[in-house]
């Protein structure tokens, strides 16, 4: 079921605030790189935009403190189901990135900066380049979706796909707009579906049913584990 919300003007008699669009998507995506407490206070901007080497071109990419990215695809209007095949096409890319090309992107974004270096000074810990990129998310930031798309998120969601759509909605009050927003599904479940699809967890083989046991030493004896069948 879509997510619909909305604003009131506080008073005796409640006013709703009439809906709006934002100008355009460029400045949609200008207000989230300078404010990406909109989708989360726990990331760091790296990438805008990144072209693909399939011809594509990503909207925002994002860090988390664990060293995963975040794709973030914008979308000022109605969702088709068409976008989420061309974030999950983008995340594939995403997915192969290597730490020297990731550190290459934050580069352009930011002019010649050293990922290290900022990644220090925003999360207070060192990057591990073992484990950067060891999973990723996609975000999809959209006014509303439509139900294939819905139908599409929930699936891949329920197959532990970390991908997640925030709403966004625009408001008149004057000359000035108000954006809100919501997400959804729970971050948090998005981000447990990242963990769990991340590189590590998909390179360890299944177990295959055997346990091993250590003996020697002073607690367990060879000669005991010959005798009793350990």
């Amino acid at each position: 079921m879509p997510i619909k919300h909305a604003i009131w003007i506080v008073g005796e008699k409640p006013v709703p605030l009439p809906q709006a669009r934002i100008a355009s998507e460029q400045l949609l995506e200008d207000m989230i790189e300078k404010g990406l407490g909109i989708l989360s206070d726990n990331w760091m901007l790296i990438g805008r935009p990144e072209i693909t080497p399939f011809g594509g071109r990503t909207d925002l990419l994002a860090i988390d403190p664990n060293g995963d990215l975040v794709l973030i695809e914008l979308k000022r209007h109605r969702t088709p189901r068409e976008i989420v095949a061309q974030a999950l096409d983008y995340a594939a890319w995403v997915d192969q990135l290597t730490s020297d090309k990731i550190a290459q992107i934050y580069q352009r974004y930011s002019k010649g900066g050293s990922l290290s270096e900022a990644f220090q000074k925003r999360f207070g810990t060192e990057l591990d380049e073992e484990t950067l990129n060891g999973s990723h998310q996609i975000i999809l930031v959209a006014a509303e979706l439509d139900d294939a798309t819905e139908r599409i998120i929930r699936y891949l969601n329920d197959r532990d796909i970390a991908i997640n759509v925030l709403f966004f909605q625009v408001f008149q009050q004057g000359d000035t707009q108000l954006l809100s927003r919501a997400w959804y599904i729970d971050p948090g479940e998005t981000q447990i579906n990242a963990t769990t699809t991340s590189k590590s967890s998909r390179e360890s083989e299944p177990w295959n049913g055997e346990y091993y046991v250590s003996f020697g030493g002073d607690n367990r004896s060879w000669e005991d584990a010959r005798k009793y069948g350990s």
